[in-house]
């Protein structure tokens, strides 16, 4: 096998929650470019079928789920499909998160119903596709990949009214490093990555806004907001062979900005 070769993903099965999402889409695409197939799962019918006929387009064995990754049965479903389509899971994605800039509060009068909308967004969401899956992969004994989407907020904190998101992202970070922990003894790795501000329709009312673009932008040592290509590249190694020694780690993708802290 030459050193290339251990990025291929041909005959490995990647499920993505949120792969109808920028970010989730942008990573789908990177893995199928790999070999991989890929079940793209979101809560909107619409893009879910849009990304997965596009990728079905271009060659890609895709297919597509709808349904809320908070709900244990239809992640469950999720996972149960994505067997029945193509016989096995091999990798999980977690692009499902966000909705920091909806709820911004002051941390001494933050909202129970707003941590609890952030919560089950980025974390719970996370946890259920994720155990469905590694179940699957544990009864196949194959072993398996786990990739967490975490954020800087997770290691960060920001004077801007993050208090859940940062938690929340903080629990994906520690997750990640006791899922690498408890499921090492079955062959399978769990990692994160971690990115500053990434140019998605999620944030572009922020990104249009000139100046706080400019500070932003003024903090990062690259001097540029992040692109979705930027993760796939990372995405690829946590994903493959290539990072079969690797496992409970946070890899942050942020041009240089935590390096500044």
């Amino acid at each position: 096998m030459g050193h290339l070769d251990r990025f291929d993903l041909t005959g490995r099965v990647a499920v993505i929650p949120g792969g109808n999402g920028a970010i989730g889409a942008a990573l789908a695409a990177g893995l199928a470019e790999a070999g991989a197939a890929v079940t793209i799962i979101g809560r909107t019918a619409e893009t879910v079928e849009e990304v997965t006929r596009g990728l079905v387009s271009d060659g890609a064995r895709a297919h597509g789920v709808v349904g809320d990754m908070t709900s244990e049965e239809e992640a469950q479903r999720a996972i149960d499909e994505t067997l029945e389509q193509f016989g096995r899971v091999d990798i999980v994605v977690n692009a499902i998160g966000g909705g920091a800039g909806k709820v911004l509060y002051s941390a001494h009068e933050y909202p129970r119903d707003a941590w609890d909308w952030i919560f089950e967004l980025n974390v719970r969401s996370t946890i259920l596709p994720t155990q469905a899956a590694v179940q699957a992969m544990i009864d196949a004994g194959r072993g398996g990949r786990v990739l967490n989407i975490s954020s800087v907020r997770g290691q960060l904190g920001i004077d801007a009214g993050y208090s859940a998101y940062v938690a929340a992202k903080g629990a994906i970070d520690s997750l990640t490093r006791q899922w690498a922990t408890e499921w090492a003894r079955y062959g399978i790795t769990v990692n994160a990555i971690s990115p500053t501000f990434v140019d998605t329709p999620q944030v572009a009312m922020l990104l249009d806004d000139p100046e706080f673009k400019a500070r932003l932008v003024g903090r990062i040592p690259l001097r540029r907001v992040g692109q979705t290509e930027d993760l796939i590249g990372a995405t690829l190694l946590f994903c493959s062979d290539a990072s079969s020694f690797i496992t409970g780690q946070i890899l942050t993708i942020d041009g240089g900005l935590t390096a500044t802290q």
